[in-house]
C-alpha cells in the first residue's frame, strides 16, 4: 500500500516515529474484530489526524465500531486502487467521510433506529441536547433573560439556570453566548 501510494504527488507519506504529525492515518487490516479496534483506539488516544481504514470485510455493526474510532474513511480492499485511496484519503483531510454506498444505506437505517428507539423517547438527539435544552437555547438567542424564558416556558428561574448550566457543562461552553454560538454552529437554532 506505501509503495503504490509513495509514487502518488498528492499524497506525502511520513514516518510515523518523526516528528511530524500525520493529517490523515491509514491502516489496512483483513478483519475488524477487538484487537484492531484498541490499535484504533489508541491511535485516536494519541493523535488527531482522521482515520482511514482498509478492511477485507466489514460489517454494519463493525462500522460504527470503526467510526466511533475517528476512523471516518473505510475502504474494501478489494475496491483500494491506489485512484481510490487517494480520493478518500484527500475527502478525509478536508473533513469529509467515505463509507461504501451499501454500508452507508445500512449505517443510516442504525441511526434513525437509535433516535427513534433510544435517543426520541428519553427526549435526547444527536447533538446530545434535549428539546428543552434546544429552546432555552433560541430564547437566548432572541435575547430572552433567564425571566423571560421562564415566563415563557412556564418553568422557574432556576430551571432555566439549571438547563443552561447543565449545557454549558456537558458541552465544556464558557457562557451563555458562547452556547448560542455553539447550536448556532450545529445548525439548532
Amino acid at each position: 500500500m506505501a509503495s503504490q501510494l509513495r509514487t502518488r504527488p498528492d499524497v506525502r507519506l511520513i514516518d510515523p516515529d518523526g516528528s511530524e504529525a500525520a493529517q490523515v492515518v491509514v491502516m489496512v487490516v483483513d478483519v475488524v474484530d477487538e484487537d484492531v479496534l484498541q490499535v484504533l483506539r489508541q491511535v485516536q488516544r494519541t493523535s488527531t489526524a482522521r482515520g482511514v481504514l482498509v478492511t477485507t470485510q466489514t460489517d454494519e455493526q463493525q462500522l460504527v465500531s470503526v467510526a466511533e474510532c475517528g476512523f471516518v474513511g473505510v475502504v474494501r480492499r478489494c475496491e483500494a486502487t491506489p485512484e481510490r485511496l487517494v480520493q478518500v484519503i484527500g475527502a478525509v483531510a478536508r473533513g469529509e467521510g467515505y463509507v461504501p454506498a451499501d454500508l452507508l444505506g445500512s449505517l443510516l437505517e442504525q441511526v434513525g433506529r437509535l433516535q427513534g428507539e433510544v435517543l426520541g423517547p428519553r427526549g435526547i438527539n444527536f447533538n446530545g441536547l434535549s428539546a428543552r435544552e434546544i429552546e432555552v437555547l433560541r430564547l437566548v438567542a432572541e435575547g430572552l433573560d433567564t425571566a423571560g424564558i421562564a415566563l415563557k416556558l412556564a418553568y422557574s428561574e432556576r430551571t432555566i439556570k439549571n438547563v443552561l448550566h447543565a449545557v454549558m457543562i456537558r458541552l465544556n461552553l464558557r457562557n451563555r453566548s458562547h452556547a448560542v454560538a455553539y447550536a448556532m454552529r450545529q445548525g439548532l437554532i
